[in-house]
């Protein structure tokens, strides 16, 4: 019988060790929710509320935008039309067909590509009836995947899919995307210190009102109470993971987890539980992550790709076999704190 295993994890946990001590500005706590996750903001200094408000309100505008659960959304449109031509889009949406090709380019595809909806929607992994396609499903479903077939007129902010049959789903840069927007809310309103969830994708705008970093936890991905294996100090900085323990399901004693890998059309089995990505872009780091689908060595040179490329980014990847590996940017900055005892820490150069 097949073992459907459901997990509400928020990827990253956030230690606020200090929060009950602050006292400099005013805080404001929301909690809401939007883009299929839990949303959480702490923000501090003048008018906090209404600018929480604000920034569900606009975060709500995004889902709308880029759902694929949706007819009416700029994704359904875009796949809808697949071979049919160019269709105009939200300007908004155009950024994230650019962010997303950008992140693509870095591997070639392997690591990331908005084009495996069709294989997503065949394993139905995080709904009610995930399955396991057949071997003639996946041969007529993963050659539609190439992210080169999306081709994006920004002058006119209009894109095109250039197969009948092509599908997009940004649900793995998405919520990136909305980090960045956010942090963008807040800084225009004079926040300058604040803390956004997005369901485990958490932006840091600035450091605590005190002046010190925030202190934010990465989840043990085994834990089913949400218990972490260690600690890294961040400000102004973006802290995205991607996991197999995200949403997932087994069959017979495997278990499938959500990320597909985009040249195979089976869920990534990289010998990697989780990828942590931190560097400046929420967007960027999004799409970094899925850096989860190339094992370690690989991934690791993903990320020095990006360094090269783009800016500076540091990565935490967590093996099968409870290994920890750490990029140089945070040798000095992770703690391991590891509360099942079953982890060891590696530093890589």
């Amino acid at each position: 019988m097949k073992k459907i295993i459901y997990v509400l994890s928020i990827l990253i946990v956030l230690i606020l060790l200090t929060s009950c001590s602050i006292s400099t500005g005013k805080s404001y706590k929301a909690d809401g929710f939007a883009l299929g996750t839990i949303i959480t903001q702490e923000v501090y200094g003048r008018d906090a509320r209404q600018v929480s408000v604000e920034a569900m309100d606009k975060l709500k505008f995004l889902e709308d935008l880029m759902t694929i659960n949706d007819l009416d959304s700029d994704s359904s449109k875009l796949s809808m039309n697949a071979g049919k031509g160019y269709v105009e889009l939200n300007p908004e949406t155009i950024s994230v067909l650019k962010s997303a090709r950008k992140i693509s380019d870095l591997s070639d595809g392997a690591a990331f590509d908005i084009t495996v909806a069709p294989v997503v929607k065949a394993w139905g992994i995080g709904t009610d009836n995930p399955q396991i396609p057949s071997e003639e499903t996946l041969k007529k479903l993963v050659p539609l995947i190439n992210y080169q077939d999306v081709q994006i007129d920004e002058a006119s902010n209009k894109a095109s899919l250039a197969k009948p049959g092509q599908m997009i789903d940004l649900g793995g840069i998405a919520k990136g995307y909305a980090g960045d927007v956010l942090r963008e809310i807040y800084q225009k309103n004079g926040i300058k210190s604040g803390l956004i969830n997005l369901g485990g994708n958490v932006i840091a705008v600035g450091s605590k009102p005190d002046g010190s970093p925030w202190s934010i936890g990465i989840q043990n991905p085994r834990s089913e109470t949400g218990g972490i294996v260690g600690i890294i100090q961040v400000s102004d900085k973006a802290v995205v993971t991607s996991g197999d323990y995200q949403r997932y399901f087994e069959k017979d004693g495997k278990r499938y987890c959500h990320i597909i890998d985009p040249h195979t059309g089976y869920p990534a089995d990289s010998g990697l539980m989780s990828v942590t990505i931190i560097t400046s872009s929420s967007t960027d780091a999004d799409g970094l992550a899925k850096a989860f689908v190339l094992g370690l060595d690989k991934g690791m040179d993903l990320v020095k790709k990006y360094n090269q490329s783009y800016s500076p980014a540091d990565a935490i990847f967590i093996t099968t076999d409870k290994k920890i590996f750490v990029t140089p940017g945070l040798h000095d900055n992770f703690k391991l704190e590891d509360e099942s005892h079953e982890y060891t820490c590696i530093k890589k150069g």
